[in-house]
């Protein structure tokens, strides 16, 4: 295994770390206050490409490798956590179904419009009786004629606000359980699909999530994103692959982390001298770098067997589960380490443990990873 960046990649990352420094950190409180990711960054990104990334260059995408992929990822993820859930949502499981189960036609009908982020694109699976158990869904798709008729609601979407382009899953044949759900690929102007309100949510501010509502939609037949009734394998596939982004992102939030809580405890005296030289905050300090090398590691492990085609079911869940679990203790020992500062809204810090939160729920909570975990256990 050979994780040492190309010189491409290398220059893309300082590209993309200047840009997070300079440009999305100076507005970051911004984005916080005022729950909107200013055009202004929006029009950077996509001038560097950042919507592209999980797109193949034939498409106007970047065309890297999932290891180049956490490796902007891991940058990306230094800063606010909307802006870093704008894109990750968008490259990893709003865009991958189509790059991976779309025919040759879907693909050269969507990926050059959200390669350049001009369309972007959300995944829609989840629904008010199908979370944990997405099997269980009750939206349907009815074929009539030269279209699928879709009836039902999806909720929690992200990027469901700002995307144009959604994977969504739906029952073409209730009776047969996970083998009767089948993927299409909608798009906001269709009749009959409807957006609502954006939640309100305890963190990832500007990064927006609301209800999709669909009331006899209509989705021609040519918009069936791989096989009749392979819905639930795609959606599975689909997830899979976005595990190792969302690690590296959830990577990049700990090692900023790291760096504030380092920073402060170096300037921060108390009992005459600064609390880095209290073994207690030390300690702190050491149990977040370990498990922020040992995530490292074990992110661009599974980011190589991804593009080495190689199965990652049960290590991308594994991955998934300790990812967002160490994100959380990491946040939650910043948070010890800064004091009352670390409490207070005016400092990041307070900002990433509310954000870091939502990783051990969304796209599988954890206890949903130790599942697939125990099955991929059973079957070895």
């Amino acid at each position: 295994m050979n994780f040492e960046f190309d010189e491409d990649i290398l220059f893309f990352k300082k590209i993309v770390r200047d840009f997070i420094q300079t440009e999305v950190e100076a507005v970051a409180m911004q984005i916080e206050e005022e729950n909107h990711i200013p055009e202004r960054i929006i029009s950077l990104s996509k001038d560097l490409g950042l919507f592209g990334l999980s797109i193949p260059d034939e498409y106007g995408g970047l065309g890297i490798g999932m290891v180049g992929k956490c490796a902007l990822y891991e940058e990306i993820g230094q800063t606010h956590n909307g802006f870093t859930t704008l894109i990750g949502a968008h490259t990893g499981i709003g865009t991958v179904g189509i790059v991976e189960m779309g025919n040759e036609q879907q693909k050269r009908k969507y990926l050059p419009n959200m390669s350049c982020g001009e369309k972007l694109g959300a995944f829609a699976l989840t629904e008010p009786d199908a979370g944990s158990n997405a099997a269980n869904l009750k939206t349907t798709a009815v074929k009539k004629g030269d279209k699928y008729i879709l009836n039902g609601l999806k909720h929690y979407i992200t990027n469901a606000i700002e995307a144009s382009v959604f994977t969504v899953m739906a029952a073409t044949n209730l009776e047969k359980g996970a083998k009767g759900i089948t993927s299409f690929i909608v798009e906001k102007e269709f009749p009959g699909f409807k957006v609502g309100a954006a939640e309100k949510k305890m963190g990832l501010r500007g990064s927006h999530s609301a209800e999709l509502i669909f009331e006899d939609c209509e989705v021609p037949l040519e918009n069936v994103l791989g096989e009749e009734g392979h819905g639930y394998v795609n959606a599975l596939r689909i997830l899979t692959n976005g595990r190792a982004g969302l690690a590296a992102r959830n990577l990049g939030s700990c090692q900023k982390l790291l760096e504030m809580s380092t920073k402060y405890a170096k300037e921060r005296i108390q009992f005459g001298k600064p609390i880095i030289k209290h073994q207690a905050i030390g300690h702190m300090l050491a149990e977040m770098n370990v498990e922020i090398e040992a995530l490292r590691s074990f992110t661009y492990r599974v980011a190589w067997m991804v593009d080495q085609g190689m199965k990652v079911i049960k290590e991308a869940a594994m991955l998934k589960l300790y990812g967002s679990e160490v994100y959380n203790r990491v946040a939650d020992k910043a948070v010890q380490i800064h004091g009352g500062l670390g409490y207070i809204a005016d400092y990041p810090v307070e900002r990433f443990y509310r954000d870091a939160r939502i990783t051990r729920i969304y796209e599988g909570t954890s206890e949903i990873q130790k599942n697939i975990i125990v099955s991929q256990l059973e079957k070895e």
